[in-house]
């Protein structure tokens, strides 16, 4: 039984927005650090004496970190209160941003790296769900549009920050400048988010549950990334045995769970599965997209890094317009259609960009990333506003941990399948990997489609013009 509702602070207008605003750039650090680090590793490595092979560990320790416990910090929010679990997970991710910053060996990097990513982890763990408490039921997609604007643009513009950083300052201030942002977060945090507003008496967090998921993303992470880098079959093996018998024990008690860490109950409603595969199938097709174009734009169609870069912010940039737009017109028009429509737009731009005539304009490559960014931007805001509202109140923890669990499932996936083309298809990987990212896309929008026929959570109901 769960229990009632509890007062949350009287949050109207412009205090609302920048509640969400402070929610969505706190979660944008936690993406920002997910690739800020990759453009810095040849230089972190020749700083602490490491080899390119180690140094990779700097940027797989903080995203290792963050799948195995993602739906841990979830479930755990439903427990002691997602204000306490994100507040909790900004510190640590704060006074790890120290850590990192002060390290002077591999070894001390890593670890500070695995704390940040805890923290991150807790952080995205309840961020939606934050949202979702703090909005009106029928302003919803305006709050995720907001979100979904913040994020996706953190996503793709790492590098970029990384250069301007590092172009002033040395590595340690990549990590650095988490600090004054997480302090200041902080304070805005504590003083604005409210209290748990549901709980669950009789939900207890079952640690060896937590253990066991744990591994099971672990080892699904590893044999992933193992299988696409052409790990050693016999070590291969062994994982993938391991996560099976893990993972049989782990989803076997996990069934029997009233309130699991992996929300099988959740994915017995329709229209939230249904979100959760066309979340997976949209950031699978962008992060082969967005590994697959700068190799592209560089080796086939003639550009330098840096006019690659500029071309490339064309994506980011409409997902700024559209996406609050799309946030808004989700009161007005089936989620379902708005993200079928812009996942096909998506694939529309991906397929276009495969078949770029022979000598490409600017303005060629330029209008079709446009369109993809802006079938990204469409999809995204209804799609994770309909995922979070169709879960009970009591839920909504381990709906948001499920929301980011999606998108690190589809990223990772899309990453690892980027690395196997480039070994099986080494001359077409490129090309092959748009066309991919295009299939993927229109599986996406396929399944949303399908959402039209099911009924619409409380709050995300069409509204009439008066």
């Amino acid at each position: 039984m769960s229990g009632r509702a509890q007062p949350l602070p009287p949050l109207q207008g412009g205090m609302l927005v920048i509640a969400t605003i402070g929610i969505s750039v706190v979660t944008a650090m936690t993406v920002l650090d997910s690739t800020i680090a990759n453009v810095a590793l040849p230089t972190i490595g020749q700083k602490l004496g490491i080899s390119s092979a180690d140094s990779i560990w700097i940027v797989n320790a903080y995203q290792l970190a963050i799948m195995v416990s993602l739906l841990s910090f979830s479930a755990l929010g439903d427990v002691v209160g997602y204000r306490k679990v994100y507040i909790g997970g900004l510190m640590l991710f704060t006074v790890a941003s120290v850590g990192c910053s002060l390290s002077g060996s591999l070894q001390s990097l890593v670890l500070a790296r695995v704390m940040q990513g805890f923290g991150a982890a807790a952080i995205t763990s309840v961020n939606t769900t934050l949202i979702r408490f703090i909005y009106p039921k029928a302003r919803l997609g305006r709050g995720m549009g907001i979100n979904a604007t913040v994020v996706a643009v953190s996503s793709v513009a790492g590098p970029t920050l990384a250069a301007g950083i590092l172009s002033v300052a040395d590595w340690p201030w990549l990590f650095a400048v988490n600090i004054p942002m997480g302090l200041i977060a902080l304070s805005l945090s504590r003083r604005f988010l409210p209290e748990n507003p549901v709980r669950v008496r009789e939900h207890r967090f079952d640690w060896r549950d937590a253990v066991m998921n744990a591994l099971t993303f672990g080892l699904l992470m590893a044999s992933v990334e193992g299988f696409s880098h052409g790990l050693d079959p016999r070590l291969l093996s062994l994982g993938v045995a391991a996560l099976i018998v893990v993972g049989f024990f782990f989803i076997r008690s996990q069934l029997r769970e009233p309130y699991p860490i992996l929300p099988f109950d959740l994915l017995r409603i329709p229209i939230f599965s249904v979100s959760v595969a066309t979340s997976i199938c949209s950031f699978l097709g962008q992060m082969l997209a967005m590994v697959a174009l700068p190799f592209y734009l560089q080796e086939v169609c003639g550009y330098d890094d840096v006019a690659t870069g500029l071309l490339l912010t064309a994506w980011p940039a409409v997902i700024m317009v559209v996406a609050p737009a799309a946030g808004m017109l989700v009161e007005r028009v089936h989620a379902g259609i708005l993200g079928g429509t812009g996942l096909a737009a998506m694939a529309a731009g991906l397929f276009l960009l495969a078949f770029l005539p022979e000598h490409p304009t600017d303005f060629d490559i330029i209008w079709r990333l446009v369109l993809c960014g802006a079938g990204f931007g469409l999809f995204q805001s209804p799609n994770n506003s309909i995922l979070i509202a169709s879960a009970p109140p009591e839920r909504s923890g381990s709906a948001s941990g499920m929301l980011a669990t999606a998108r690190l499932i589809g990223q990772t996936t899309g990453a690892a399948l980027m690395a196997l083309l480039f070994h099986i298809v080494p001359g077409h990987s490129t090309h092959t990997a748009l066309l991919l990212a295009g299939g993927f896309a229109v599986t996406g929008a396929v399944v949303s489609l399908a959402r039209i026929s099911l009924p619409l959570p409380e709050g995300l109901t069409r509204r009439k013009r008066p």
